[in-house]
C-alpha cells in the first residue's frame, strides 16, 4: 500500500493507505517508489542531532516527529523556530514544518496548516479563529471511528465539539473520553514533554518487491528471515537490551496480517536464539497464501550492562542446510 505521498500527488487524490493500483488509476503519471527504511532512519538521526543542539529538551515521537520544550529558550519564538528549521535543513537538505504553541496538542495542530516547510505560531487568542473551524479529526487522538461517531451527532468541527452538550458527549462516549474531547477542543493539554522513555519492543520487517509463494520462493524468504534476525540482534546489542518475547509478523498478498509471539525461557540477545524463536512462531501459522511482508519482533525487553552484553553472534551461516531448515518452518501448511 502507499505509505506516503508528495503534496503534488496528494492534490491528485493519492493518499497513504491507498493500494498502488488505485493510486495508478487516480494519477496515471504517479511514480511508485519502494520504501527505504535504512535511509529514513539515517536522515531521522541527522535531523534530531541537529535540532537537539538548539533545544535539548526533546521528546522523540518517531522517525519524523518530535516535541520540544522551548519555555527557557529564546523568547522570540519565530526566530527560534527559524533556527530549528535551518539546522534541520543544513543537516539533511530537507525541509520541515514547525508549530509553536502553549502545549503539545496545539503545537501538533499548528504544525499542519502551513505544510510544506511551514512555521506557525498559535497563541490562546488564536483558538477560536484558527482551531475551531478545523475538522475534529485534526485533534491528535481522534481517529476515523471517533470522528464518524461525532459526525453522526452533528459535530464536524473542533468549534462544534467545544460547544457540544456535555450530556450528549457523556452518553455517546462515556464521561472520561467526553471530558478529554471538551478539553482538547478548547486547547487544553497538560501533558509534559517526555525526554526519555523505556524501549518496549524492537522490530524489523521487509516488504517484498513481489509477493512470494511460501514453497516456490522458499530460498528468498529464508534468506530474508535470517537477515532480519541478524539485524535484530545488532539492534539489541547497540541498545544493550535482551528480549523475553520473540514474535513474527506476516502480511499476505490480500493485506491480511497475522502475528505470533513466543515467551522464551531466558532473555535472548543473539541472532541464533532470535531465529529459533521466530521459527517456533512460524510453525503456528498456516501459509496457504502468497506473502507480501515478513517481520520479526523482540519484546519484554530488559537492560544489560555493556560488560554483561554478549556478542550478537555476527552473521548466521546460510548454507544449504540452514536454508532448508528455515524454509521448512515458513512453508509449513
Amino acid at each position: 500500500m502507499v505509505t506516503t505521498s508528495t503534496y503534488e500527488a496528494r492534490a491528485l487524490g493519492v493518499h497513504s493507505g491507498m493500494s498502488p493500483m488505485r493510486a495508478a488509476r487516480q494519477a496515471p503519471d504517479t511514480l511508485l517508489l519502494p520504501p527505504n527504511f535504512e535511509a529514513y532512519r539515517h536522515y531521522s538521526a541527522l535531523f534530531k542531532r541537529a535540532v537537539v543542539g538548539i533545544a535539548p529538551l526533546m521528546e522523540n515521537r518517531g522517525i519524523d516527529e518530535v516535541y520540544f520544550e522551548l519555555g527557557d529558550l529564546d523568547p522570540d519564538s519565530r526566530s527560534l523556530g527559524l533556527r530549528l528549521k535551518g539546522a534541520a535543513h543544513e543537516a539533511t537538505g530537507l525541509s520541515c514544518s514547525l508549530g509553536i504553541a502553549a502545549n503539545k496538542l496545539l503545537a501538533k495542530i499548528a504544525s499542519g496548516p502551513d505544510k510544506p516547510d511551514g512555521l506557525t505560531l498559535l497563541g490562546p487568542e488564536d483558538i477560536s479563529r484558527r482551531v475551531w473551524p478545523l475538522a475534529v479529526a485534526k485533534i491528535n487522538g481522534i481517529g476515523p471511528k471517533a470522528a464518524a461517531k461525532l459526525h453522526g451527532l452533528g459535530i464536524r468541527t473542533i468549534g462544534e465539539l467545544a460547544a457540544a452538550d456535555e450530556a450528549l458527549l457523556d452518553q455517546a462516549f462515556g464521561a472520561r473520553l467526553a471530558l478529554w474531547f471538551r478539553e482538547s477542543a478548547n486547547g487544553m493539554d497538560e501533558r509534559p514533554v517526555v525526554t526519555e522513555s523505556a524501549t518496549k519492543s524492537v522490530s524489523r520487517e521487509t516488504t517484498f518487491k513481489r509477493d512470494l509463494a511460501a514453497r516456490a520462493d522458499r530460498p528468498r524468504s529464508s534468506a530474508v528471515l535470517v537477515e532480519l534476525c541478524e539485524k535484530m540482534a545488532g539492534d539489541l546489542a547497540r541498545r544493550h537490551l535482551a528480549a523475553r518475547t520473540i514474535g513474527i509478523k506476516l502480511r499476505y498478498a490480500d493485506f491480511h496480517t497475522v502475528t505470533r509471539d513466543l515467551t522464551v525461557p531466558r532473555p535472548v540477545t543473539g541472532a541464533r536464539d532470535i531465529l529459533t524463536g521466530a521459527r517456533e512462531c512460524l510453525r503456528r501459522v498456516t501459509l496457504d497464501r502468497r506473502l507480501r511482508l515478513l517481520g520479526v519482533r523482540a519484546g519484554s525487553l530488559s537492560g544489560l550492562s555493556a560488560a554483561a552484553m554478549p556478542g550478537h553472534q555476527g552473521e548466521l551461516p546460510f548454507g544449504e542446510d540452514s536454508a532448508a531448515l528455515i524454509g521448512a518452518a515458513i512453508s509449513r501448511d
